[in-house]
């Protein structure tokens, strides 16, 4: 499950290096990309989010599954563990945490909602170049046209935009609106389920004393750190590869034990 203001496309490096091993879905959640924007913007927040993938579980009949979820989509798996913790064979949590710190929601409160407007490809780069280049330092303009194709689209007028429902934002303005719920308690019932926590070593919104804290608490969590990265990484940095590979073989280890 993927960011804030990110959609499907997210997950193209992972989907394609993960497709000929196992079933992926690949989910848009309301108001980004090809799913549907949301007639009320209050119900842009996670709790509906989880309630909208159980509804997808139930119609697809899928029972158990391992849950890839970045940022907003990491509190969407926690809060998934809250309910129906047995159904989660594993977890990947992409640089998120039961603690969001002050500096990253600031700045994500800065940018979400905006919009933006663009006459070409390399000026939808450009742009994400300079709001986000202290993510992401050591990219080239190669890595920013990806990642421009990926968050926005091509509009009928011909110009580029951001490829999600700006009313996004609403929710944020409103105190608790990133979650709704004690998320220490939501991690708590991953207890039991083999969990990865990728962290992006410059990463404004997971500290490292947050995922000192999350092993603390959990003493099999495995902790992958993306250098040179902030929030969040894409995942297919050979750091984050690894560690994917050895959550499901936990997973897979996990299930044959229990069979």
């Amino acid at each position: 499950m993927h960011g804030l203001t990110r959609n499907a496309r997210d997950w193209e490096p992972v989907a394609e290096r993960l497709a000929g091993d196992w079933k992926l879905y690949v989910l848009e959640m309301r108001g980004r990309g090809e799913s549907a924007y949301a007639p009320d913007p209050l119900s842009y927040v996670p709790l509906t989010y989880v309630q909208d993938v159980e509804a997808f579980l139930a119609a697809e009949k899928i029972g158990r599954y391992v849950a890839f979820g970045t940022s907003l989509g990491g509190i969407v798996t926690m809060l998934q563990a809250a309910t129906r913790p047995e159904r989660l064979a594993g977890a990947l949590l992409n640089d998120i945490g039961p603690v969001l710190e002050d500096e990253g929601l600031e700045r994500i409160r800065g940018y979400v909602g905006k919009g933006g407007n663009f006459p070409t490809w390399l000026h939808a780069a450009r742009n994400l170049q300079n709001g986000f280049g202290d993510v992401y330092p050591n990219w080239a303009l190669e890595q920013w046209l990806a990642m421009a194709k990926r968050l926005c689209k091509l509009q009928p007028s011909g110009r580029i935009g951001y490829d999600y429902d700006m009313r996004i934002a609403e929710p944020l303005r409103v105190t608790g609106g990133e979650s709704g719920f004690d998320m220490w308690t939501a991690f708590a019932k991953l207890a039991d389920v083999p969990t990865m926590l990728v962290r992006g070593a410059l990463s404004e919104l997971l500290s490292a004393a947050t995922a000192a804290e999350m092993q603390r608490r959990k003493p099999d969590l495995d902790i992958t750190v993306v250098p040179d990265t902030g929030h969040a990484p894409l995942l297919d940095e050979p750091e984050a590869v690894s560690a994917i590979d050895r959550l499901l073989e936990r997973v897979e280890e996990r299930e044959r034990q229990s069979a």
